[in-house]
């Protein structure tokens, strides 16, 4: 599961080696990948709302 959000994280980021995608690829399902990049975004989206209502709370 680690590896997954590892590489949710390097695809959200956008670098990535060649080497580090093939090892994704053979040992990553794309169920997972989907799973984990959906809370990747819900969380990204949530903590932006956060963000926004606290600056301008203040």
């Amino acid at each position: 599961m680690l590896q997954t959000v590892k590489a949710v994280a390097w695809s959200f980021v956008g670098i990535r080696k060649q080497s580090g995608y093939e090892d994704d690829l053979a040992k990553i399902s794309p169920l997972h990948v989907i799973a984990v990049g959906l809370v990747a975004v819900l969380l990204i989206v949530v903590g932006l709302v956060i963000l926004v209502n606290w600056v301008v709370a203040k």
